[in-house]
């Protein structure tokens, strides 16, 4: 009967683990996973099965097998990876489509209560209402300044309250109130920081970008590009029809103005000729 694997082994198990996926994917999505839980992880793992794999690890141990892999294989591309791994994070190696694979691991959020000492990742607001709960319970309003009546032997918040500001700890009467309330306020999930792609490394808004954004950026760029040229009367492929347009232009003002002509100076002169007529 073989014995458990040592720590040793789970090391190199892993390190053998990570070389193979870095050389059989390209595209590659760093996650925050603060508060998700093995359960959850699971489930994602299962929506994601088929392109995409998520490893988990020691930021130590992946920094470690990153660095050693590049200088075996060469590729420095893969050391964009390293300033990355900082803080509770994965990775998921994926041959889909960046933005699709993103937008399956949103889905996978599960809400959780107010825990005491969490750090508040949203502000969190009671709404007003009947509660439910009996008078008896409104020494925890009052602790809170939360302004309250009793409607039908019930208590009712009469406004809205904003019970924990985001960045805020949760404190034991917030916490405590909420989970009488019910109120489960906070979400977690796998949350994409960075995207890498055959070595180039972006923010994940930059996956919700459409053709019809690039083509905006583009024409944008394009026309301060142009305006840039004129403006310093450099040509560049964008600015020279304009400069030649704005040539011709003068040309013809100034054949117009004397005696010098050409067959176009002439169609410009006859239309002065109709347009001064008619004035």
């Amino acid at each position: 009967m073989a014995g458990k694997p040592s720590k040793a082994d789970k090391k190199i198990a892993y390190d053998a683990k990570l070389c193979q996926l870095l050389d059989e994917y390209s595209q590659i999505l760093i996650v925050a996973a603060d508060n998700v839980g093995s359960n959850q992880l699971q489930n994602i793992r299962r929506g994601l099965r088929g392109d995409s794999v998520v490893l988990m690890g020691k930021n130590t141990m992946m920094k470690r097998t990153i660095r050693v892999h590049s200088e075996k294989t060469g590729n420095t591309a893969f050391l964009n990876l390293i300033p990355l791994l900082q803080g509770n994070v994965g990775l998921i190696f994926t041959k889909g489509d960046l933005k699709e694979v993103s937008e399956e691991v949103a889905k996978y959020k599960v809400g959780a209560p107010a825990r005491v000492g969490l750090v508040a990742p949203i502000d969190v607001v009671v709404p007003p209402g009947n509660t439910g709960l009996d008078p008896s319970q409104t020494s925890f309003f009052q602790v809170l300044n939360i302004p309250t009546k009793i409607n039908k032997g019930t208590v009712e918040i009469i406004t809205p309250v904003e019970l924990i500001k985001k960045g805020d700890k949760v404190g034991s009467s917030e916490a405590a109130l909420l989970a009488k309330l019910g109120i489960r306020p906070f979400s977690y999930g796998l949350v994409v920081l960075s995207a890498y792609d055959n070595g180039s490394v972006f923010s994940p808004e930059v996956l919700d970008l459409t053709e019809d954004d690039l083509v905006e950026k583009f024409a944008t760029g394009v026309s301060m590009v142009t305006s840039l040229a004129l403006a310093i009367s450099y040509p560049t492929l964008a600015a020279a029809p304009h400069m030649f347009v704005n040539a011709y232009k003068n040309v013809l003002a100034i054949a117009v103005a004397t005696e010098y002509s050409f067959p176009r100076a002439e169609t410009v002169r006859e239309y002065l000729k109709v347009g001064a007529h008619i004035n």
